[in-house]
């Protein structure tokens, strides 16, 4: 986090937390709700000023029991993340993985894949999905040890989380054998799951809120 926000903290702790005003949509993009409906499904608006994103993508940060936020100086302000707490981009140029917060991924940890063939990993960085538009890039190049690619393993096991089970651990690891992308050389797991059970299974929280929804703690409005 920035320093300033740090000193911020420091020198007026108590400052309520707010919910409701900013969201994390699927493919990575701050949207801020002027209303303070986040919380309530509201659609929010894009975010397009350079340095208000840089300032939240350098202050966002988790919390123990699984909640994301912007640190606002010393205002916490919850975010509600529509899939996951950070949306991975591939750079075929580059040969990297990144998070919509610009850090760069090492290392994929394990892979889950839900029924609508949605991809989420734990990396490095932390618990993410992959931005859809991205999905054939990796699939091409995930295999597992037998040279099935990501596409045939979901035709072949992608049904039986619908018809039978919650979660599916299939034995097999994905990687890149070509070695195209440093940051998936590694074998990582890879199970199927409900999508509805994504966020606990990788421990966080998709739209927290107070212990009791207080109006005027939604109705606060942020000022980055």
């Amino acid at each position: 986090m920035d320093q300033s926000v740090l000193d911020a903290v420091k020198r007026w702790p108590n400052v309520p937390a707010v919910y409701g005003w900013l969201s994390l949509s699927a493919r990575g993009e701050w949207k801020l709700h002027p209303l303070g409906d986040a919380q309530l499904g509201g659609p929010g608006e894009g975010i397009s000023n350079i340095q208000i994103l840089g300032f939240i993508n350098r202050n966002y940060a988790d919390q123990p029991d699984g909640a994301w936020f912007f640190q606002n100086g010393p205002q916490r302000v919850y975010v509600r993340l529509d899939a996951a707490p950070l949306i991975v981009h591939v750079d075929p140029t580059s040969h990297t993985l990144a998070t919509h917060h610009q850090k760069t991924v090492h290392r994929v940890l394990e892979w889950l894949c839900d029924e609508t063939g949605q991809l989420y990993a734990n990396t490095d960085c932390g618990p993410a999905r992959i931005d859809d538009r991205d999905l054939h890039t990796l699939g091409e190049a995930l295999l597992s040890p037998e040279g099935s690619s990501l596409l045939d393993l979901f035709d072949q096991f992608g049904s039986s989380i619908v018809e039978n089970a919650n979660h599916l651990e299939t034995g097999i690891a994905l990687s890149d054998p070509h070695e195209c992308y440093p940051a998936l050389t590694q074998p990582a797991p890879l199970s199927f799951r409900r999508s509805t059970t994504i966020a606990q299974a990788m421990h966080f929280i998709p739209n927290p809120g107070p212990p009791s929804v207080d109006p005027s703690s939604l109705g606060r409005k942020i000022e980055p």
